[in-house]
């Protein structure tokens, strides 16, 4: 009879996945009902910038658009720091959705659109990361879930979705940025 470690056990990766269920609606609900308090966190600056990037990525269910802060605090910070305190903040709200796949990948491996993430993921792997996480879209969850069922490193998913979410964070500081020089001259 061979001995099984607990990492490896059964019973100890359906908890994993259960609990990795649970935070994540938890954390969903938790915005979703405290969203409109959220909104104070700008007056805090790049702190605050990086908070609310957290809470608005860290949605699953329920998408909440961060991206117009991101754009409105361009218009009064410094871009490239708003960008980088957003995109830290998103790239951690998005393990989410990376733990939702890893938690329950039985689930939702019948959903088309999550055959095809998984396979693109799995042919792209880090660079499926990055340019889907760089543009706006609302299926990067779908992607994280597929990197979190298909075990990609955690390390290795975080990295490329810091880099592709600053990449896009910059584009809508700058935007905001730009579009609040020209209001202010007006």
């Amino acid at each position: 009879m061979r001995s099984e470690s607990l990492a490896n056990s059964r019973w100890f990766q359906i908890g994993i996945r259960v609990l990795s269920i649970v935070l994540v609606i938890v954390i969903t609900v938790l915005i979703v009902l405290f969203h409109s308090k959220a909104q104070g966190f700008e007056k805090y600056g790049y702190p605050g910038i990086f908070v609310l990037s957290f809470l608005t990525y860290a949605t699953v269910i329920v998408p909440v658009p961060g991206l117009l802060v991101v754009s409105a605090m361009g218009a009064y910070f410094n871009p490239i720091l708003v960008a980088l305190a957003a995109g830290l903040g998103a790239a951690l709200g998005q393990l989410t959705g990376y733990l939702a796949g890893f938690g329950s990948q039985p689930v939702v491996e019948r959903v088309q659109i999550y055959k095809r993430m998984v396979e693109w993921v799995r042919k792209n792997g880090p660079l499926s990361i990055l340019v889907l996480s760089a543009i706006p879209n609302p299926i990067f969850d779908i992607t994280g879930a597929a990197a979190g069922a298909l075990r990609m490193p955690v390390y290795k998913f975080f990295f490329w979705t810091w880099m592709g979410e600053t990449i896009k964070m910059v584009i809508f500081a700058y935007f905001g940025s730009y579009f609040g020089t020209i209001l202010r001259f007006t």
